[in-house]
C-alpha cells in the first residue's frame, strides 16, 4: 500500500523550489529571445508613436542594456531585429534618437534653445505627464558647451550614469557595437546598417552627444586597431594586392583567390576600414570629423606609424603595402584630409635642400631609395597611389609648392629657339669629345615658338618628337617586334589625362604659368625631396632592377599627367631655358643617353642581346641570365617611357581647361 502524501505541503515545497531557482536566476531558458521578440513586434505593428513615452524608451533603453554584451550571444538574432525596428522608426521620425539615446532630456533643453521639438501634438501631453515624474533640476550650462549637449548631459538617471563610467546611456549604439563584431555574418552586416543609418540622421545635438559623451568613436577605431593587431607581422605585398576589392559589405576573402597565412584576418581588417571609410562618408559632419580624428590619432600615428618607422625590413614592407591598400579603399574627404595630414605634414612653403621636413614624410621618401628594392617600390606604390587622391594638398605638398613663381626657369634669358640651344652638350660633362665621337648628334630640329604659346600645331610635334627621337637608333628595339607602339600609349594617357583632369576639375588651377615677375627677388630654386628623389632614381635608370624602373617611370607618368601648367612646363617641355644649376626631367634623361651611350662601347653585340632582352621581357624568349642583363632591361624601359611622356605630351596640347567640359566626380567620393 502506498503511504499517503499531504498535497498541500508537497505543492508548497515544490513552489518554494521553483520560486527559490527563478531568484537566484537572472531569466527563464528562452524567455529573453520572447521579450525581445515581443517588443519588436509592438513596436513595429502599432502605427501610433510609442517611443516619445518616457513609460516606453525607458524600458527599451534598459532592454537593450540586457543583451549580450560579447560576440556570440544566444540573443544576438533578436537583438539585432530590435535595433532594425528602431532605427526603422528613427528613419521615419530622426527626432526619436534623442528619445532613444536620452529621452525627454534633449527635447526639454531643445525648447530651452528654441528648436522644435517636432513631436506629435496627440503625444505631448502625455509625454508632459511622464515626465513630470522626474524632476531633477537641470545642472547649469557649460562655458561654450553647445546646448544640445547640455541636454544631453543633464537629468541623468542615476542606474545609467552608474555604467561605464556615464557613458552606457546611449544603449542602442553601444548594441550596434557589440552587434558588429559577431560571427554570424548577417547580424554583423545588419547591425554595421542600422549603425549607419543612425549616424547619419543624427540631428547636430545627438551628434554632438555621439562625440562628446559616447564611446561610438573610439570603440569602432579601438576595433580596427584590434584587427590590425590579430593579422601576422609578415604578409607578402602580392597576397595583400591580391585581396584588392574587400569591402565592408562583403568582409569574406574570395574563395577563389589562393590561401595564405592571415588571409581571413586581413580581409577582414580590410573590411572593418572599408566600414570606416564608408561611416565617415555618410554620418554627420560633427561625427565625421570627430571619428576621422581618431582613426589618425589611434590608429595612423599610434598604432601604423611604429610600424612605419621601425628598424625591421619587415615591419615596413607590411606595414606600407597595407597603407597602400587602405588608400586604394579610401573615399571619405575627411579621413583623407587626415591621411595626407600624416604623411604629408601640414607644411606648404618651399622646400630646402637641408630642411628638416614631416618626419614620416622624411623616412617615406628615404624608403623610396632604400637599400631593399622590395620596401623601395613597395613607397613608391604608395606615393603613387596618393597622386591618385582628389585632394589638392597633396600634390602641391609634393610638387607644386616647389614651382610657384618658376623659379626654375633662367632669368633675363631669351625664350629657346631651338633643340641646340637648350642642350648645350658640349659643356655637359657627360658629353666628352670621345662620346660625340661615338657617333651620337644631337638631331637638328625646327624653330620653335616661344615655350610660352601652346597653342600650335608645330608646338606639339616638336615636343612629342623631342622625346620620340631622345633615345638613339641603336637603343631601340620595338620596332623590330611590331610590338604595341607610340599610338597605343596615345589612346591609354588620353584616358587617363581625362580621368586626372577631372579630378582636379575643381580646383581652380590656371591654364597658363604664371608670368616671370622682374620685380620679384630671385631665389634659389630646390625641386623638393619628393622630385629630387625621382630624379637621383631616374638617372640611375640602367643600374636598377627592371621591377623597380617601371615603378619610377609610373610614378613620373603620374605627375606629367596633372593639367597644372607648371608642372607641365617643369616636367615635359624640353625647350625651357632652366635656372643655373637645376635639372629638368627632361635634362636628367639626356644625361642617362649621354651615359649609355657610352656604356654601349663595351658591350660586345649590344643590339642582338638587346632585342633578346625585350623578347625576353615580352615571354617571347627563355628567361636565360645575359651579361649586362640590368643594363640591358634599363635600355628597354628608357625607350618606352620616352614614348609614354611624348603621348601624355601630346594629349595636353593645346592645354586643356580642367574647368570645362569635364563632369567632376560626385561629391564626396574619390
Amino acid at each position: 500500500r502506498e503511504p499517503s502524501i499531504d498535497l498541500l505541503q508537497a505543492f508548497v515545497e515544490h513552489w518554494k523550489g521553483i520560486t527559490h531557482y527563478y531568484i537566484e536566476s537572472t531569466f527563464p531558458p528562452g524567455m529573453r529571445q520572447q521579450v525581445f521578440q515581443f517588443f519588436s513586434k509592438v513596436l513595429a505593428q502599432v502605427q501610433h508613436p510609442l517611443l516619445h513615452y518616457l513609460s516606453v524608451h525607458r524600458p527599451v533603453q534598459k532592454l537593450l542594456r540586457l543583451g549580450g554584451t560579447a560576440p556570440g550571444s544566444v540573443t544576438e538574432k533578436e537583438e539585432v531585429q530590435l535595433t532594425t525596428v528602431l532605427c526603422s522608426k528613427i528613419q521615419q521620425d530622426p527626432e526619436l534618437l534623442a528619445y532613444i539615446l536620452e529621452g525627454k532630456k534633449i527635447v526639454g533643453r531643445k525648447k530651452a534653445c528654441g528648436e522644435p521639438t517636432a513631436l506629435p501634438k496627440d503625444t505631448a501631453s502625455h509625454r508632459d505627464k511622464d515626465c513630470s515624474h522626474d524632476g531633477a533640476p537641470a545642472r547649469p550650462q557649460l562655458d561654450g558647451e553647445p546646448c544640445g549637449a547640455q541636454a544631453l548631459n543633464s537629468h541623468m538617471p542615476a542606474e545609467t550614469e552608474q555604467l561605464d563610467g556615464g557613458t552606457a546611456e546611449s544603449n542602442l549604439i553601444t548594441s550596434l557595437l557589440g552587434l558588429c563584431q559577431s560571427k554570424k555574418s548577417r547580424v554583423a552586416l545588419k547591425a554595421q546598417e542600422n549603425l549607419l543609418l543612425l549616424v547619419s540622421v543624427a540631428s547636430p545635438a545627438a551628434a554632438t552627444y555621439l562625440v562628446q559623451s559616447s564611446p561610438c568613436c573610439p570603440a569602432i577605431v579601438q576595433h580596427l586597431c584590434q584587427l590590425y593587431r590579430s593579422m601576422p607581422v609578415f604578409l607578402d605585398p602580392a597576397d595583400i594586392a591580391a585581396l584588392e576589392g574587400i569591402s565592408w559589405r562583403l568582409p569574406s576573402a574570395p574563395s577563389d583567390e589562393a590561401s595564405f597565412p592571415g588571409k581571413e584576418a586581413l580581409a577582414a581588417f580590410l573590411g572593418w576600414f572599408d566600414y570606416c571609410d564608408h561611416l565617415i562618408t555618410e554620418a554627420h559632419t560633427v561625427v565625421a570629423d570627430a571619428l576621422a580624428k581618431a582613426v589618425a590619432e589611434k590608429f595612423f600615428v599610434e598604432t601604423l606609424q611604429p610600424q612605419l618607422l621601425h628598424v625591421s625590413e619587415q615591419s615596413i614592407l607590411t606595414s606600407t603595402a597595407l597603407l597602400t591598400a587602405m588608400l586604394r579603399q579610401l573615399r571619405s574627404p575627411a579621413l583623407l584630409r587626415e591621411a595626407a595630414t600624416f604623411l604629408l605634414g601640414t607644411d606648404r612653403q618651399p622646400e630646402a635642400p637641408r630642411d628638416n621636413p614631416h618626419a614620416l614624410y622624411a623616412h617615406l621618401i628615404g624608403h623610396c631609395d632604400h637599400l631593399s628594392d622590395e620596401i623601395s617600390i613597395a613607397t613608391l606604390r604608395l606615393f603613387e597611389e596618393l597622386l591618385q587622391k582628389p585632394h589638392e594638398g597633396i600634390i602641391r605638398s609634393l610638387v607644386l609648392r616647389n614651382l610657384e613663381g618658376r623659379p626654375y626657369v633662367a632669368w633675363g634669358s631669351p625664350e629657346p629657339e631651338s633643340y641646340e640651344d637648350t642642350l648645350d652638350l658640349e659643356e655637359d660633362p657627360y658629353f666628352t669629345d670621345s662620346f660625340l665621337d661615338s657617333g651620337f648628334q644631337p638631331r637638328a630640329k625646327p624653330r620653335l615658338a616661344p615655350a610660352t604659346s601652346y597653342d600650335g600645331k608645330t608646338a606639339v610635334t616638336e615636343i612629342v618628337n623631342s622625346f620620340l627621337c631622345l633615345v638613339p637608333e641603336e637603343a631601340k628595339t620595338s620596332a623590330f617586334l611590331e610590338e604595341t607602339g607610340y599610338d597605343t600609349y596615345v589612346h591609354d594617357a588620353y584616358g587617363l589625362f581625362q580621368e586626372c583632369s577631372s579630378r582636379v576639375a575643381s580646383w581652380g588651377w590656371p591654364l597658363t604659368p604664371t608670368p616671370l615677375d622682374p620685380h620679384e627677388p630671385e631665389r634659389p630654386f630646390f625641386e623638393g625631396h619628393f622630385l629630387r628623389m625621382l630624379f637621383d632614381r631616374m638617372s640611375r635608370i640602367l643600374d636598377q632592377p627592371y621591377s623597380l624602373n617601371l615603378q619610377v617611370t609610373s610614378v613620373l607618368s603620374r605627375l606629367a599627367l596633372f593639367p597644372h601648367p607648371h608642372i607641365h612646363e617643369y616636367l615635359l617641355d624640353p625647350y625651357i631655358s632652366l635656372a643655373p644649376g637645376c635639372r629638368s626631367l627632361f635634362s636628367v634623361l639626356v644625361r642617362v643617353i649621354g651615359d649609355l651611350m657610352q656604356r654601349i662601347q663595351r658591350v660586345p653585340q649590344f643590339p642582338g642581346k638587346l632585342l633578346l632582352v625585350r623578347k625576353q621581357l615580352t615571354g617571347q624568349a627563355p628567361g636565360e641570365q645575359l651579361d649586362h642583363q640590368t643594363l640591358l632591361q634599363g635600355v628597354v624601359v628608357l625607350e618606352e617611357f620616352c614614348k609614354e611622356l611624348a603621348a601624355i605630351a601630346f594629349v595636353k596640347f593645346p592645354p586643356h581647361d580642367p574647368r570645362q567640359n569635364l563632369s567632376p566626380a560626385p561629391e564626396g567620393q574619390v
